[in-house]
């Protein structure tokens, strides 16, 4: 497990030097704020990009809006940091799909100076950077229902080892197994296109090895499990 994540707050961060090697940056972010690293969060169109300001203009709930932007708001802040930027300056683009070739796989920044991941869940936002591929996840413990829908879909090993566990350790085992597995696959830029059955990765207190990454656990709040997956340097 990575002992320390970085929290991000109103005041505007000090990232220092981009990752490099195996070294991974995890920051983490109450999006409920109304300022984020120095900029308020109801004036964020001003440095968000048009996709960006689009998709949030299609949020219909003002909290998930309000979340959308305060996260987004986040990762340029981070990103302008470890660039040397201003946070509006910093071009983000799409790679190529792994499963298809279209242009909508990992979210990348122009020139792949630094790789991230973004993901939030609730009121809690995850970023992770690192100088190779990279994935974050953060999951609130599922429910009993949400535990009904996902255990068939996973490894036939997973879904075993979470039957085996009493209640309500199962529901705590399947949020940290999910964490894992999302992180690894938002690095690998495949996401759940492939399903969640492969690879397996399993819910002890260790991640199986996966071959070309490293994948760990994270601190994360009461209620909330999390996990970073960094790709080998080459």
């Amino acid at each position: 497990m990575i002992e320390h994540v970085n929290q991000l707050g109103s005041a505007a961060p000090e990232t220092g030097a981009p990752p490099r090697g195996r070294s991974v940056a995890v920051w983490c972010l109450d999006t409920t704020l109304d300022q984020v690293g120095g900029h308020r969060v109801d004036r964020a169109s001003a440095v968000l990009d048009a996709g960006e300001r689009d998709r949030a203009a299609r949020l219909v709930r003002s909290g998930d809006r309000h979340r959308y932007l305060a996260s987004h708001l986040g990762l340029r802040v981070l990103l302008g940091g470890f660039l040397g930027l201003a946070p509006e300056e910093v071009g983000l683009v799409r790679e190529e799909c792994p499963c298809c070739g279209g242009p909508h796989g990992r979210p990348a920044v122009a020139g792949g100076a630094v790789h991230f991941s973004l993901s939030h869940s609730g009121d809690l936002a995850y970023l992770a950077f690192a100088g190779t591929p990279v994935g974050v996840d953060v999951e609130g413990v599922p429910d009993a229902a949400a535990m009904t829908d996902v255990i068939n879909s996973l490894h036939p090993a997973e879904t075993a080892e979470l039957a085996a566990l009493p209640e309500p350790g199962r529901r705590i085992a399947l949020g940290r197994l999910w964490a894992r597995k999302e992180a690894y696959l938002k690095g690998t830029g495949t996401g759940l296109a492939l399903g969640l059955a492969d690879p397996y990765i399993g819910c002890a207190a260790a991640p199986a090895t996966l071959p070309g990454w490293s994948l760990t656990d994270l601190p994360a709040p009461a209620g909330y499990a999390a996990a970073v997956a960094v790709a080998d340097p080459a």
